[in-house]
């Protein structure tokens, strides 16, 4: 086991790893990194499976069996990911169980030209459960204001969901208010509270980037550069403490409900000037998921050095 994935794990942080493909499946290596880089989940999205279809040929004979049998590209797309998805779901099994279900959880997207219809969302997102049936399963939704009221559906009807593109904090409480509301009607119906789990997944590297080609261009060399993704990130983690403080969240807590954790997402680094290892080493706290390219959890594998808790007590 790496030690300082382990260290990460042991700090709060729930490593999820940011691809998937049959590959990765077939050949062992998904299950190897389970056993010896602390990695307890796995997310998904249509970049990172049009990329495994395209790179692979263990796709082949399903498209060409598929397609004989007269599915349309969108039939065969999502037989192809569902089963990916299905068969990771199995893999992680166990450490779903050993983690009252808050780990060992796959992640597949709703499809992204859904994204500004509630209604079609939710329709989508119940049917990918059902494609699936795997209880570590996650829904991704994406935080647009559609997605909102989705979102809560979703949570109401016992889906479990991450919550996806998430940029500003006033966004992501938005998101917190969502899944609340979800708990909350779910509980008034005297459903379970207990198998609904969420992570809503704020994106870091993303804001730098901007930021940064916005710095370059009126303030080249500016003290500023490479600070705004870690701390919006700390600001989001303030907002999360506030909720999980809340009275509110104490009577759905009562009521067995999950909290919905922070996962930081797009943790690559974009400025190959950056360490390797900064959206992680940085953004180290209790309930919280790091979702990360291989390459990412590698580094820290080699170097990354974790100092603990790194962002409670910096929300100033």
């Amino acid at each position: 086991m790496s030690e300082n994935l382990k260290q990460l794990s042991n700090a709060g942080v729930a490593i999820w790893l940011d691809d998937l493909s049959r590959d990765r499946l077939e050949s062992g290596t998904l299950a190897e990194l389970i056993k010896s880089s602390s990695v307890v989940g796995v997310t998904t999205n249509p970049s990172i499976f049009s990329a495994a279809i395209s790179g692979s040929d263990k796709y082949s004979a399903d498209i060409k069996s598929l397609a004989a049998e007269g599915k349309s590209i969108g039939e065969i797309v999502t037989r192809l990911t569902t089963d990916d998805v299905r068969a990771a779901c199995d893999l992680f099994l166990p450490t779903f169980q050993a983690s009252n279900g808050a780990d060992g959880r796959v992640s597949i997207e709703v499809d992204p030209e859904l994204a500004y219809d509630t209604a079609a969302t939710v329709k989508r997102g119940l049917e990918l459960a059902k494609i699936v049936d795997r209880p570590n399963l996650l829904i991704k939704v994406p935080a647009t204001l559609e997605g909102l009221p989705a979102i809560e559906e979703l949570t109401a009807e016992g889906i479990s969901v991450n919550v996806t593109l998430i940029f500003s904090v006033d966004r992501y409480e938005k998101v917190m208010d969502a899944y609340l509301a979800g708990l909350e009607r779910r509980h008034k119906a005297g459903e379970s509270l207990k198998d609904v789990h969420s992570v809503a997944s704020f994106f870091i590297s993303r804001i730098d980037a901007e930021i940064d080609k916005r710095l370059d261009a009126s303030h080249p060399g500016h003290e500023l550069r490479g600070a705004a993704a870690i701390a919006n990130a700390h600001l989001a983690y303030e907002a999360f403490l506030k909720v999980s403080a809340s009275p509110r969240w104490a009577t759905l807590a009562a009521a067995g409900a999950n909290y919905q954790r922070p996962l930081w997402a797009s943790t690559g680094v974009k400025d190959k000037a950056y360490d390797s290892t900064r959206y992680v080493i940085e953004l180290v706290a209790a309930h919280t998921v790091n979702t990360m390219p291989e390459g990412t959890l590698n580094e820290v594998r080699a170097h990354g050095v974790v100092r603990g808790d790194t962002i409670t007590g910096k929300f100033d």
